[in-house]
């Protein structure tokens, strides 16, 4: 039997940035992975592989809404989906190659199968064809992720009723999909078909559409995606999604609790994601799970089993990439007696739609509830030079300062390029700057960046320059 300082059950951007991390300290590692490919859901079925339809999709709206504007005649463009799900496999196979290429340089041992404990520190791993290996760690992590969620009455079939992972290897456009909640994976897959003439309409439990970012952001995207031809049922209770053959019929209650029903060629389920940890035997290590399916751990990510560690989508908090990829190198430094440490206040988020929502820190909403003296700032994209010279004048940036210190507290913007813009807020609250502080940083002209500096400024004195 082989045996390791440390092992880590899933390859996901977690898994795999902490196998790296242990590597680097000098300890022995294995990675556990039960697809044949690295990478977990963001590379193979999330974040990679949704980016690379959602570029191609901007490039196809640009071709039919933009070009004739920029002074590029072009006739007859239509989308191959066929050709884009093609590109997107590529995409994905070159980016689980070189984690397989990352593994090697690390000298990271790699088992394909199925991880299962059989106590706190021995591991089985059951192979596609059956074949078990047993390995030894001193130390692991739990590291499995998550899979789609669903509420009873739209459980999908995979067919006609659809998770985010069907919606990527469509082999047809839509003519219409319901899309059952308004969330990030949602909206980014309803525009990506929307883009492609879809027509998409969103059923969502809630008032309004990204709820757990900052109010004003889902006005603006709203108002955005309906200009693109999105419409919008909120507050909408989901009773039953019935797959017809050649249609799919949706049935729910209105804010009046009247019974409501829409008709589709698909519907998309997305109503968030659940901890995966089917198989993992946990009970066997003395690994608690909390009655939400995820791992119970303590501030260093330990489990319940102190030579056990958990990170990522199956731990508490958001379930995003690279929030999993700091706490896989938090717990490998933990690992190697360093005094690693978290904010996770300063975790961007961010959708991909055009344009492009991020945020960072708190919303106004949380701040007021805090009883916090607040005070905010804006600025519209369309006061840029940047944004009218690209066509691109849709959202704005709103920053959120202490009444009294003056220190930024949330950014929150919906933008072109947020996702980049973003980090920006996020290196400036690490180092706890005041709204002035960015105000006063020279930034370059003409740039979407400009609408943070515009945006601070008008938090700190009201005094923005350019409206």
């Amino acid at each position: 039997m082989e045996s390791f300082d440390l092992a880590i059950i899933g390859s996901g951007p977690g898994g795999y940035v902490a196998a790296i991390r242990a590597a680097q300290l000098g300890m022995k590692t294995a990675i556990i992975e039960k697809y044949n490919t690295l990478g977990g859901t963001c590379l193979n079925v999330g974040c990679i592989p949704s980016k690379a339809l959602l570029d191609s999709s901007e490039h196809f709206h640009n071709a039919t809404h933009n070009f004739t504007e920029h002074g590029i005649d072009v006739d007859n463009v239509r989308p191959n989906i066929e050709q884009m799900i093609k590109r997107k496999n590529e995409v994905v196979e070159q980016t689980c190659n070189g984690i397989k290429y990352l593994m090697d340089k690390n000298k990271i041992a790699v088992f394909n199968g199925l991880g299962s404990f059989k106590d706190s520190t021995h591991i089985s791993i059951k192979d596609q064809d059956g074949k078990v290996t047993e390995i030894e760690a001193k130390k692991t992590i739990i590291a499995t992720g998550s899979k789609p969620n669903f509420f009873p009455g739209m459980e999908p079939d995979k067919k006609r009723i659809i998770t985010s992972t069907e919606a990527l290897s469509l082999k047809e456009i839509p003519k219409k999909m319901i899309v059952i909640g308004g969330g990030v994976i949602g909206l980014e897959l309803g525009s990506v078909f929307g883009r492609l003439g879809t027509q998409v309409e969103v059923v969502e439990f809630a008032s309004s559409i990204i709820p757990t970012m900052d109010e004003t952001m889902g006005k603006e995207l709203t108002r955005v995606l309906k200009k693109e031809g999105f419409k919008f049922h909120l507050e909408h209770r989901v009773k039953s999604v019935v797959n017809k053959g050649d249609k799919v019929i949706i049935t729910a209650l209105n804010k009046k609790e009247v019974e409501v029903t829409f008709e589709a060629d698909y519907c998309l389920v997305a109503v968030g994601r659940k901890p995966y940890t089917d198989g993992l035997n946990a009970e066997a290590a003395g690994v608690k799970i909390t009655d939400r399916g995820q791992v119970e751990v303590n501030d260093y990510l330990q489990t319940s089993t102190p030579n056990i560690y958990a990170i990522g989508d199956v731990v508490r908090g958001a379930m995003l990439a690279h929030k999993a990829e700091e706490e896989g190198v938090f717990v490998a430094e933990h690992m190697a007696g360093q005094k690693p440490h978290m904010n996770y206040n300063l975790i961007p988020g961010v959708v991909y739609t055009w344009p492009e929502v991020a945020s960072v820190g708190k919303t106004e909403a949380e701040l007021v509830k805090e009883g916090r003296e607040i005070k905010v700032g804006s600025f519209p994209i369309k006061a840029l030079g940047r944004a009218r010279a690209s066509m691109d004048t849709a959202g704005l940036v709103k920053v959120i300062a202490d009444s009294e210190t003056d220190e930024v507290l949330g950014v929150h913007m919906i933008a072109p390029r947020a996702a980049d813009l973003i980090m920006e807020a996020v290196v400036a609250m690490e180092y706890r700057a005041s709204a002035e502080d960015i105000a006063r940083i020279c930034h370059p002209h003409p740039t979407y960046s400009e609408a943070i500096k515009e945006a601070a400024l008008d938090a700190f004195e009201k005094r923005a320059l350019h409206i």
